[in-house]
């Protein structure tokens, strides 16, 4: 093939997805082209099309969906229709993966570096001793820690952003010449981000890869894409140089995206010293085995308020979660439920307890039972805590699903994989409410949204506690989401609480350094951000 040719061309494509029993278009006509070395950033909100389009780029349609016209060249040889066993010496080989969340990616029984050389010797470019070598030239590559022995590791013994480092070692095993990475950092903290942005980058830059980088954080994109894209339910709303497309945006749609996360929490008057608190966590220490995560953590969570943990990936904020939740028991210190002292263990603390702090997790994927209808996911709490059974029960549920915005008859037997993320997170939401707690502990409930999205989620929280009085703990390390809906804020790092106050105090006028740094990371809308950065020294705290 001619080196001036697109390396990817698609025209006209369609694709259609299973909707109620029909078949529906969801992606409508979108043209893509794509140069070798150069990175096309698709954006758009939940349902806009972006992943399907990035999986159509491979010639695959996931359950449900099916490419119903158009055309999807790569290196001048048509995908569409061509037979499932050429596709899979391409897939992997030639044209690579990433997807969001590599903790649901990655075999849980299997070491990393048997999951890395698995591609390699299977489509016959590595023995197995060449690739277990090569990845751990590319582990040091994406800065993982330890690169001779983290890939004799698990899955769940690396964080977040190891993994996803690891996930994109593993995506450029082969040398592809296209990789799709698929919203690769949206679940990771600002200074993980940082570091897996600089790495990806650098990687791909050096291997000379094309890639298409799926996302909905425009300030993400800007450090990544030589081009954007931007999506509208199945539809390009216009496509720009990122320069361009950030200096002069044509489209309405493509504007509302920058100010999407303008939100901020309106001012309560701080608790009186007297004023005995929802939740008192008070010197907190916790171990998983030898090695201590939580060392003499303490904070005070007030009735009616959100008080934000945030830090980075390891700084022990789920950790905190786990153990006001019981289901990591403290080693050291106590936790105090209106007063009242809760046991280490959730198997000691009797239901009342139990009732009284829910969840929202963060990946609404893995929290939901697949297996389960959506009604019977919501309405299984109100029977355990409420005993409510029969027609109160489904009254409730109804109820809930309404105020979650989720048309009951519609939504009700659905099952989770019927719906949109933010979709998903909702049935979340409505799940912890349905035990009317007075603590809701939000997991990064937002991270793996789109903007847009996200902020319906966060307007909703907002909503909920202005008029039933519940009490959030957010953990995030999102400081937009912070701004958004707190009135309070812990920063955490290496297992301690390093500094606390008023959120405005915290990120407008913040007092420690690793704060500073923290606020100095989140990206902004500029293309040379990251170089900045990184010329700082920020890539690393």
């Amino acid at each position: 093939m001619s080196e001036n040719k697109p390396l990817l061309n698609i025209r006209g494509l369609k694709i259609e997805a299973q909707i109620d029993g029909a078949w529906t278009e969801i992606v409508h006509g979108v043209d893509i082209d794509l140069n070798r070395g150069e990175v096309l950033g698709l954006i758009g909100e939940s349902g806009a099309g972006k992943s399907t389009i990035g999986l159509a780029a491979m010639g695959y349609a996931r359950n449900g969906c099916r490419i119903a016209g158009g055309s999807v060249q790569f290196d001048g040889a048509e995908l569409i229709g061509r037979g499932e066993s050429l596709l899979r010496k391409l897939r992997g080989r030639r044209i690579a993966y990433v997807a969001q969340s590599a903790a649901a990616s990655f075999n849980p029984a299997h070491r990393l570096i048997d999951q890395y050389v698995e591609t390699p010797v299977t489509h016959g470019v590595l023995t197995k001793q060449a690739a277990q070598q090569q990845a751990i030239g590319l582990y040091r590559r994406m800065r993982l820690p330890d690169p001779e022995t983290i890939g004799w590791r698990y899955p769940h013994q690396l964080s977040g952003g190891q993994l996803q480092r690891a996930m994109t070692a593993m995506a450029m095993a082969c040398k592809p010449d296209l990789i799709i990475f698929d919203e690769p950092t949206t679940a990771l903290d600002v200074t993980t981000q940082i570091e897996v942005l600089a790495a990806i980058r650098d990687a791909v830059r050096q291997l000379g890869t094309a890639a298409i980088y799926i996302t909905h954080d425009l300030a993400v994109v800007a450090q990544m894409a030589d081009r954007i894209k931007v999506l509208l339910r199945g539809r390009e709303v216009e496509d720009q140089p990122t320069r361009t497309m950030l200096a002069t945006p044509k489209e309405i749609y493509t504007k509302s995206l920058w100010s999407v996360r303008a939100m901020e929490a309106p001012e309560k008057p701080t608790p009186a010293d007297s004023a005995q608190p929802v939740l008192r966590v008070e010197n907190i220490s916790a171990a998983y085995g030898t090695h201590k995560v939580l060392d003499d953590v303490s904070f005070e969570l007030h009735r009616g308020r959100t008080l934000a943990l945030v830090g980075e990936s390891g700084s022990g904020k789920s950790t905190t979660a786990r153990v006001i939740s019981g289901l990591l028991p403290a080693i050291g210190g106590r936790i105090a439920l209106d007063g009242s002292v809760l046991p280490a263990s959730f198997r000691r603390r009797d239901k009342g307890m139990l009732r009284n702090i829910q969840v929202i997790y963060q990946n609404a994927d893995t929290a939901l039972n697949p297996r389960q209808r959506i009604g019977d996911i919501i309405g299984r709490p109100i029977e355990f805590y409420l005993g409510l059974k029969g027609a109160k029960r489904d009254e409730k549920i109804t109820e809930l699903m309404e105020r979650m915005e989720l048309n009951p008859s519609k939504f009700r037997d659905r099952l989770p994989s019927e719906l949109s993320g933010g979709q998903k997170q909702r049935v979340g939401i409505a799940r912890a409410l349905a035990a009317e707690p007075k603590v809701i502990i939000c997991d990064e409930v937002t991270s793996a949204l789109d903007q847009l999205v996200a902020e319906g989620i966060l307007k909703l929280l907002r909503n909920i506690q202005e008029t039933t009085g519940v009490s959030y703990l957010f953990i995030t390390h999102d400081l937009a989401a912070v701004r958004a809906v707190s009135h309070d804020c812990a920063v955490m790092k290496g297992g301690r609480v390093v500094e606390a106050g008023p959120v405005r105090s915290i990120l407008n006028t913040p007092q420690e350094s690793y704060t500073k740094t923290l606020l100095a990371c989140v990206p902004e809308m500029d293309p040379d951000w990251l170089n900045r950065r990184l010329a700082a020294g920020a890539s690393t705290i």
